[in-house]
């Protein structure tokens, strides 16, 4: 975890509990393509049904899942509402909307994977990535999306993270774990996107999973590594950004750091109890 010269290994780290680097955030050019002008809306009221039916705070105020609470009826619902966003001319759609498309989509996928696998006790069990030291789902082609199969990994790096370039982003996507920013209670929509991408970088900035302090040690969610190029790119940028985000509390206790002293990440289902 300890960099000497820096105070913040940039590098990933077996002992985060991750087999692998994390993708770079690389464009496919052919979904750079948006409508400026486009009014169409898509239609996410399914899914946030959904998600108020089943997303619960836990007791440490993070979100869980009701994984094993939900209906058939509503299996086949979050179903339903990807095979429509799978429909959808998601390049006719200005940005905002893009945004909202691709970030919904993103969570109701994983929700989907964890559910048609269930049982689990961590996403990374579901082993269906191709690749033979592979683990989780992220690899897997999952949809089909105007005539391109796309995985996980293909709609967070080779679309959400180098269109927008925007790193909140990590915010908002939900990886079915707890060691992972919240999974919003209420589907994204383009007229909200900026307060909840801000509403989620706060939570997640001043959960212990976020940043912690132990005496005089500070350690900070892996991701904050794993991504770190997207976080300003050494371990300065990492905490200019805490400090934007961060409580009174939380900015006090930064403000005359200078090094990160680990990092941490908890790979259990984010399932309600």
């Amino acid at each position: 975890m300890l960099k000497r010269a820096a105070g913040f290994c940039l590098c990933l780290l077996l002992g985060a509990g991750a087999a692998a680097a994390a993708p770079k955030a690389e464009l496919w050019p052919r979904w750079s393509r948006s409508d400026p002008a486009s009014t169409r809306v898509v239609d996410h009221g399914d899914w946030d049904r959904l998600l108020q039916a089943y997303v619960t705070k836990a007791p440490d105020g993070s979100t869980r899942f009701a994984y094993s609470k939900v209906s058939a009826s509503d299996k086949q619902a979050i179903a339903g509402y990807v095979e429509r966003l799978a429909s959808s001319e998601v390049s006719q759609l200005n940005r905002n909307q893009q945004k909202a498309y691709w970030i919904n989509l993103y969570n109701a996928l994983t929700v989907k994977v964890i559910l048609d696998h269930y049982p689990v006790k961590s996403i990374r069990d579901i082993r269906i990535s191709p690749g033979l030291f592979a683990s989780g789902p992220w690899g897997k082609k999952l949809i089909r999306i105007e005539g391109e199969e796309l995985s996980l990994d293909d709609i967070e790096h080779r679309i959400l993270r180098p269109i927008w370039q925007d790193a909140r982003v990590h915010y908002a996507v939900n990886c079915a774990s707890i060691g992972c920013p919240d999974l919003a209670p209420r589907a994204y929509r383009a007229e909200t996107m900026e307060t909840m991408l801000d509403d989620a970088a706060r939570a997640f900035v001043n959960h212990p999973r976020g940043a912690r302090i132990d005496g005089a040690r500070l350690t900070v969610s892996s991701i904050y590594d794993w991504f770190a190029d997207d976080f300003g790119g050494s371990p300065a940028g990492v905490l200019a950004h805490l400090k934007k985000y961060a409580a009174t509390d939380l900015a006090q206790a930064l403000a005359q750091r200078s090094r990160i002293d680990g990092d941490a990440y908890d790979w259990t289902l984010n399932e309600a109890k």
